[in-house]
């Protein structure tokens, strides 16, 4: 593994928890960060960014998801639930690169909505509705499922189911970042040190 790209491997595991962190927030309480919120769904629409921490609007933006990768690392993680949903992103998204079908229209999808996105935000009711409704279309029917757990008042809620499934894609858009900087889930086992090197020194630049 090119160790030059621990940096940007890092960055999109960051993406992962910042998106799965709201995932989680909205299951429990129905409420989300929107910083964090717009973050994440920004990411999806830039396919084109000259680097990974482009692709967030920058290192600092991932501050809390760098923190959940941090205590991951060392053994603190707060929220159980955190990696479990961590690791069922990871082997979804490994389903979706293997569906050319749900690829395309993923892709199609997003280039029409993309100037929706750009002239009326990203997180804009409207925009939240159709990445929600996409993922229900192109991911819920892979396998393994992303079982999200919470409040059932909250959960029962279709703003609320919406909304944790565009971060869900917007996690599986990490997720692919991810693999494409080279991540394996080997980097849990033979990379740890290097990972939290690199968390470090990210944080410390953020």
């Amino acid at each position: 593994m090119n160790a030059d790209l621990m940096p940007a491997r890092v960055l999109a595991l960051a993406g992962i928890l910042l998106s799965l962190k709201e995932v989680r927030h909205l299951a429990e309480n129905g409420r989300v960060d929107q910083s964090h919120l717009g973050t994440a769904i920004d990411s999806v629409f830039r396919l084109e960014a000259d680097s990974t921490a482009d692709v967030y609007g920058g290192i600092r933006a991932l501050d809390s998801g760098l923190r959940s990768l941090h205590d991951y690392l060392h053994g603190a993680t707060p929220d159980p639930q955190l990696p479990r949903l961590a690791l069922s992103v990871l082997q979804l998204e490994r389903s979706f690169e293997r569906s050319p079908e749900s690829i395309d229209m993923v892709r199609r999808e997003i280039s029409r909505l993309t100037p929706q996105a750009q002239n009326d935000g990203s997180t804009h009711p409207d925009i939240l509705r159709e990445l929600g409704g996409l993922y229900a279309r192109a991911l819920s029917p892979l396998r393994p499922k992303v079982m999200v757990q919470g409040n059932p008042h909250y959960l029962g809620r279709n703003d609320v189911v919406t909304d944790i499934r565009a971060l869900l894609l917007a996690a599986v858009r990490s997720a692919m970042l991810w693999r494409q900087m080279g991540g394996t889930q080997w980097d849990f086992l033979l990379q740890r040190s290097a990972m939290k090197r690199a968390v470090a020194e990210l944080l410390a630049a953020a």
